[in-house]
């Protein structure tokens, strides 16, 4: 009886000391993240608000800044879809098919987040510039792409190029071709059993990939600043119009402009972690054994289609 209870107490310290290494690391950890994350967040409102509303207000409205945000807003509108339809199609050819060059096609994904964002810049300059590759070409043409708005899509395009596919090739690749063969055997053709079963499956990551390229497309900064020029009211994204603000020792306006930038931050953690907890318990779902709801609405229409053509024998 005294050894069972010197076990006991034993175990008994021994969880209370691992409940307290536990609450330190939680400790520090909270600490780390208000010290490096929320307590710079927060000063950037306290300065964007400093002066009050009123002030605040007027920045945003300024026309050089409402320029910026219109520009962000296309740059984001085009280069998203662009990424949105190549993440999917790469996805789909790299962890549904195999085929020669395949590791090279995955390498060139990969290729932008090893290069520096001003190194991309330079090097599209090199190319589409005045004194570029076929910058006098383009200038016969009376095209323009540097120190315009085709330039600063190109390049943002470019450095959100791995994004969506990033997330969207494990989860292609855990999910097996089983599926689609299934569909196929239903009836289904290719395109059919990519569209209402292969995507259907992957729609949270598909999501998931589109709110990260979105924030990194409008909070671009280094490729920008190259290929744009710095064109007041003509090529300054945001984050541009951020730095011209505070060189010229405008701050609360810079900060307000950067109010912005901070608020799609946490608007996009938001989506993100709803999207995350929705693709957790997808998951789980099917984990717990449940049959695929796009194969299972693939079926049933398979079998209403044959059911219409037996009536109308």
């Amino acid at each position: 009886m005294t050894a069972r209870r010197a076990d006991a107490t034993a175990t008994h310290r021994a969880s209370r000391r691992g409940r307290g290494g536990r609450s330190v690391l939680i400790v520090a950890a909270v600490a780390f993240l208000a010290l490096f994350l929320l307590l710079p967040l927060c000063a950037v409102f306290a300065e964007a608000l400093r002066k009050g509303l009123g002030a605040y207000a007027a920045a945003l409205v300024e026309p050089d800044t409402v320029s910026a945000i219109l520009l962000t807003l296309l740059t984001a509108a085009i280069s998203v879809p662009l990424n949105m339809a190549f993440g999917v199609v790469a996805a789909w050819a790299i962890a549904k098919h195999e085929f020669r060059g395949k590791s090279m096609l995955v390498t060139l994904i990969d290729l932008p987040f090893s290069v520096s964002p001003v190194v991309a810049g330079l090097s599209y300059m090199l190319v589409v510039g005045a004194q570029g590759w076929i910058g006098p070409w383009l200038m016969a043409h009376d095209l323009k792409i540097a120190f315009a708005v085709p330039g600063i899509v190109l390049v943002t395009t470019f450095v959100t190029l791995p994004l969506v596919a990033r997330e969207l090739i494990p989860l292609m690749e855990a999910q097996g071709s089983e599926e689609e063969e299934a569909a196929i055997v239903l009836g289904a053709r290719g395109w059919q059993a990519f569209w209402r079963v292969t995507l259907p499956n992957v729609r949270w990551g598909l999501l998931y990939g589109v709110i990260l390229c979105n924030a990194r497309a409008m909070g671009e900064f280094g490729a920008v600043s190259v290929i744009s020029g710095h064109i007041r009211g003509l090529t300054n994204t945001i984050p541009l119009q951020v730095e011209i603000l505070y060189n010229e020792y405008q701050i609360q306006a810079g900060f307000a402009v950067a109010s912005l930038l901070a608020i799609l931050a946490l608007v996009t953690l938001a989506i993100k972690t709803v999207v995350q907890w929705r693709h957790t318990h997808a998951l789980a779902r099917q984990d717990e054994g449940d049959a695929s709801p796009a194969l299972e609405a693939l079926a049933a229409s398979h079998r209403d289609a044959r059911v219409r053509r037996a009536a109308g024998a």
